[in-house]
């Protein structure tokens, strides 16, 4: 590939690199925004990044503050950013890099405008990411064959540079998440030096690269592979304790615990995109549906010549919070993907008035339009995309009882209570919370049958 035409940007960022052409340097776009124009065959770029050849540090900033608002909190490190118009840029110069302690912060960096492009790009992570586009004229600069390696879906490391920052062993998994591109042999042995270096990533950085995995993959399998192939499966023991999990192969032929968890992930991934999840709650569904049988490798045994594991969808919840919690994940998602992966195997049989309510109810804070996306995800990532989501009549019951996204408020209060003679205390919380029972049971429906309960429990 030697032009990319079809690469677009915003009129904004293209002011900014306007001003920069004018004050005699030469603007390239670097990183992912080239990978994804490639990859997404010439769309609109988001997240430009550009790097600057043949200015000062000083003359860019000048240029840069006639067209935008500048930030020079990175400048130690040969970066800018700048707001202009809507456009947030990151604007840097080529920079050389030293290690010199441990730790993502243990870099000694120099700007330096006159490095090649060949040995500027040689600092980035993947080839596929050190692809630089002169936005000019559409040509590719491809110094270590990137676009090789994303037509045939391969991530390998660009130079020895890679084992500087042990982070870029994760950044591969939620690439291999994203893209679904396989880890080359060298760069998987390369990664498999780098475990003991896990330890120093700071838990932030590891949540950023797993909230992207969940945001935004679709093949959990294949960063479920990056995790096994580099060695750094041994970091997150729930999932490597996943493998040869048996299971019955009349509901699973497709093969063990790990095998189905990797593959009811994906479906959940697609279910959710189907459904117009973005964000946590595609997350949440996502990671649910990887963790929801986490709880069968205590709970699998043979009994009978068959393999079950009765009581594995409560099991799974500790073990699923774990996992979470060692990935950097806020308590507020691990509390929604909780009664996801509890509530898992409930969707069975016909649903009742009464068990929809009483489900809807406890999935909270999760909802049973996210429950029956991990549920389709766990059917279908059986070895059959297409088989038929047993949620589904469940879903619709609840639609019809409107605890789709939130259970039924509860129709008697302290209100009631105080308003009935009952002086408040502590025996108000039993009371309507058998209220809320009764009510989920269909032993009321309204304001006026909830009196009457009342009178009646009174009684």
């Amino acid at each position: 590939m030697d032009t990319l035409t079809r690469c677009r940007i915003s009129p904004d960022a293209e002011r900014v690199l306007a001003a920069i052409r004018s004050s005699g340097g030469r603007p390239v776009l670097v990183g992912g925004c080239v990978r994804d124009a490639i990859i997404g065959d010439g769309h609109a770029v988001k997240d430009v990044d550009v790097e600057v050849y043949g200015l000062t540090f000083a003359v860019l900033a000048e240029a840069l503050g006639r067209v935008g608002r500048v930030d020079e909190v990175g400048k130690s490190f040969g970066v800018l950013k700048i707001r202009a118009g809507e456009t947030d840029l990151d604007i840097n110069v080529p920079r050389r890099e030293r290690k010199i302690s441990a730790g993502h912060r243990g870099f000694d960096i120099a700007p330096d405008m006159n490095l090649s492009f060949r040995e500027a790009s040689a600092r980035r992570d993947f080839t596929m990411n050190a692809i630089i586009l002169d936005p000019a004229t559409g040509k590719v600069i491809d110094c270590h064959g990137g676009v090789a390696d994303i037509r045939a879906g391969v991530l390998r490391h660009t130079s020895a540079a890679f084992a500087e920052d042990p982070l870029r062993v994760l950044r591969a998994v939620q690439f291999a998440a994203r893209f679904g591109f396989r880890l080359a042999p060298e760069t998987a042995a390369l990664c498999r030096t780098l475990a003991p270096a896990y330890a120093e990533l700071p838990l932030e950085r590891v949540w950023c690269e797993f909230e992207k995995i969940g945001t935004r993959g679709t093949d959990i399998t294949g960063a479920l592979r990056v995790l096994a192939e580099t060695g750094w499966e041994c970091h997150f023991p729930q999932i490597a304790a996943l493998h040869g999990v048996e299971q019955d192969p009349e509901w699973h032929p497709e093969g063990d615990v790990y095998v189905h968890s990797g593959l009811a992930a994906d479906q959940a991934a697609r279910l959710a995109d189907e459904a117009g999840l973005t964000g946590a709650d595609r997350f949440v569904v996502v990671m649910a549906a990887l963790a929801h049988d986490f709880g069968k490798v205590t709970h699998t045994q043979r009994v009978g010549g068959r393999i079950t594991s009765h009581g594995h969808d409560k099991a799974g919840v500790e073990p699923a919070g774990a996992f979470l919690r060692g990935v950097g994940c806020p308590e507020g998602l691990i509390e929604r993907v909780a009664p996801l992966v509890r509530e898992h195997m409930c969707c069975t049989g016909r649903p009742t008035k009464p068990a929809v309510r009483r489900l809807a109810r406890r999935l909270v804070p999760a909802t049973m339009t996210e429950l029956a996306i991990v549920c389709g995800g766990d059917r279908a990532g059986r070895g059959d995309p297409g088989a038929v989501n047993p949620a589904l009549p469940w879903l619709s019951a609840a639609a019809d009882l409107r605890v789709t996204e939130r259970p039924a408020k509860g129709l008697l209060t302290g209100y009631h209570l105080i308003a009935a003679g009952m002086e408040p205390g502590p025996a108000f919380r039993p009371l309507l919370a058998d209220a809320l029972a009764a009510q989920d049971a269909g032993e009321f429906e309204d304001e006026d049958g909830a009196l009457r309960w009342l009178a009646m429990h009174r009684a």
